[in-house]
């Protein structure tokens, strides 16, 4: 079983910054993607950033340039630098792990939240 394990979320005003960061351990088989997706009361999950073994990145349409998703494969600890966050990047966000074998390890969330 994979566990998955997310840190650094917290309370920033707009305009900051924070980062995320996700570890991943237990895992028998290596690691493909790992990433991160925001979720709100009311509407689905969404994609914020995703990375894989090989670095091929996708980013949601939202970010437009403020988030950098990075990954240490070393340590199977993906990063998530988010700067000028507004009110609207408040959600809960959570870590998705997905190894070459089986798809769809969740962390429990850490919650991000933008307010002055």
């Amino acid at each position: 079983q994979v566990q998955v394990v997310e840190s650094g979320g917290g309370l920033v005003q707009p305009g900051g910054s924070l980062r995320l960061s996700c570890a991943a351990s237990g895992s028998r088989f290596s690691i493909y993607l790992m990433g991160w997706y925001r979720q709100t009361p009311g509407k689905q999950r969404e994609l914020v950033a995703t990375i894989t073994s090989d670095a091929s990145i996708k980013y949601g349409d939202f970010v437009k340039g403020r988030f950098t998703i990075s990954r240490d494969n070393a340590k199977n600890t993906v990063y998530l630098q988010m700067n000028s966050l507004k009110p609207e990047d408040t959600a809960v966000y959570y870590c998705k792990v997905d190894t070459y074998r089986v798809q769809d390890y969740w962390g429990q969330g850490t919650q991000v939240t933008v307010s002055s």
